[in-house]
C-alpha cells in the first residue's frame, strides 16, 4: 500500500517527538479542575446597514420575516401584498463561548455567521440578539459593529475575487452577560483534577507528588484521567489551595511510541521511542518496458505479395542495484531515518517499509494513519 507515491522527497517530514523524562510541567499546563469550563452560547439576528450585499429576500425569505417581526414591535406594519427587496439585512447566527466565572456586566467576544445568501457583511451591525445556553435561557445580550476580516469584489461580466470569508465577522466584547453559570468548585470537601492526555503514569506521578508536599492520601487517582485532591471548604482558602496545586511541578509519563503518517501532506512523524526487531529490508524493483517499433515488409519484385505493416516489439529489462539493509535488535528513530535515506527511499517507500514491519511485527509501535 503505497500511500505516498507521488510526493516528492522535499515534501516528506520526518519529526522526531522528544521524550519528556526528567522534564517537569506545571499542574497548570497538564490537568484542569472538573467543573470548571465554558459554555457555549447561540442565537438568531439581524445585521443591518449592508452596502447592497445582503440577502436576496426570494431567496432567503427568512431575513425579511424576521425584519418585519421587529418592526411590528414598534408599530410599523408592511401590507401583506407588499414584497420589500431589501438587500442590505441579512440573518445570522451568533455565537460564544461563555468563560467560567463570568460576572453579569462583563463582556464576553462573540462571531456573527451569514445563515441566507448574503454576499458579505462588511459594514454590518448586529441589533440586539439574545444568546442562550442548552438550557433555553438567555444568558448574554449581542449587538454592535462587525469587524470582517474577507471581502469580495464583482465585477459587471460576472468575474469575482474574494478573500478570506466575508461572511462571517466578530464582534470583540460584542455581548454582555446577563445570567451568571453556577459552577460546583465550592460544594464538596475536594476537588478533582482532570488531566489533559489521559495517563496511568503520569496520574501516579502527580498523585505521588501531591501526597509527598501535602501530606499521605491527600490525593487519590480514580483512573488515567482523574485525580480527587482534598481541599479546604471556604472560598477564600480554596482558591489560594488551588492555585498553591497549579504551580506545583510533575514529571509526565513518557508518550507511547507512535507512527503517524498523513496520507495528504506527505508528513511523517515518527516517536523518539520506536523501536525495530531484528528484520531485513530490501528496497529496490525491476521495471519492464516494451516498445513497439513496427516496419514496412515489402514484396519481392515481380511477386504477387502487398506490402504489409509487420509489427515488431522492442523489450528492456532493468533493475535497481540497491542491496539488501539489516536492521539490529532495538534500533532507534535516527537508524531507521539513516537506512532509508542510504538507499535512496522516498516517502511512499517508507511507508511501505514501515508497513511491511508491522506487518511481521518487527516495529514496535502503533501505526496510525490520518
Amino acid at each position: 500500500m503505497r500511500l505516498l507515491k507521488r510526493v516528492g522527497w522535499f515534501g516528506f517530514m520526518c519529526v522526531a517527538l522528544l521524550p519528556s523524562s526528567g522534564s517537569a510541567e506545571r499542574i497548570k499546563d497538564l490537568a484542569s479542575i472538573a467543573g470548571v469550563r465554558s459554555n457555549p452560547l447561540i442565537g438568531y439576528g439581524i445585521v443591518v446597514g449592508l452596502d447592497g450585499s445582503g440577502d436576496q429576500s426570494s431567496q432567503a425569505p427568512f431575513a425579511l420575516q424576521s425584519l418585519k417581526s421587529m418592526l411590528s414591535q414598534y408599530g410599523v406594519t408592511l401590507p401583506s401584498n407588499v414584497k420589500a427587496q431589501v438587500k442590505n439585512i441579512a440573518a445570522v447566527i451568533v455565537h460564544a463561548e461563555l468563560p467560567a466565572f463570568s460576572k453579569v456586566g462583563q463582556s464576553i467576544d462573540i462571531t456573527v455567521s451569514s445563515l441566507g445568501n448574503a454576499k458579505s457583511l462588511r459594514g454590518g451591525s448586529l441589533l440586539m440578539t439574545a444568546l442562550k445556553g442548552v438550557d433555553g435561557n438567555i444568558y448574554a445580550i449581542a449587538q454592535g459593529s462587525l469587524v470582517v476580516g474577507g471581502f469580495g469584489v464583482e465585477g459587471k461580466d460576472g468575474s469575482s475575487v474574494t478573500l478570506n470569508i466575508p461572511s462571517v465577522g466578530r464582534i470583540p466584547n460584542g455581548a454582555m452577560v446577563e445570567r451568571e453559570v453556577l459552577t460546583a468548585l465550592n460544594q464538596n470537601d475536594y476537588i478533582q483534577l482532570l488531566l489533559h492526555s489521559p495517563d496511568f503514569t503520569t496520574a501516579k506521578h502527580l498523585t505521588d507528588t501531591l501526597n509527598s508536599t501535602l501530606g499521605a492520601k491527600t490525593a487519590v487517582a480514580l483512573d488515567a484521567s482523574s485525580i480527587k485532591v482534598s481541599a479546604p471548604k471556604e472560598s477564600d482558602q480554596r482558591v489560594g489551595f488551588i492555585s498553591f496545586l497549579e504551580n506545583l511541578e510533575v514529571v509526565p509519563g513518557e508518550a507511547a511510541a507512535k507512527v503517524i503518517i498523513n496520507s495528504r501532506t506527505g508528513t511523517i512523524v515518527i516517536g523518539s521511542h520506536v523501536t525495530v526487531s531484528p528484520a531485513a529490508v530490501t528496497h529496490g524493483g525491476m521495471t519492464v518496458s516494451i516498445t513497439s517499433n513496427p516496419i514496412v515488409s515489402q514484396p519481392g519484385a515481380l511477386s504477387q505479395g502487398e506490402t504489409v505493416v509487420v509489427p515488431k516489439d522492442d523489450i528492456e529489462v532493468s533493475q535497481e542495484n540497491n542491496r539488501m539493509f539489516l536492521f539490529d535488535s532495538g534500533v532507534t528513530l535516527s537508524e531507521i531515518v539513516n537506512a532509508v535515506n542510504q538507499v535512496g527511499a522516498a516517502p511512499g517507500d517508507l511507508v511501505a517499509i514501515l508497513e511491511a514491519l508491522k506487518q511481521v511485527g518487527a516495529l514496535k509501535a502503533q501505526l496510525i494513519v490520518i
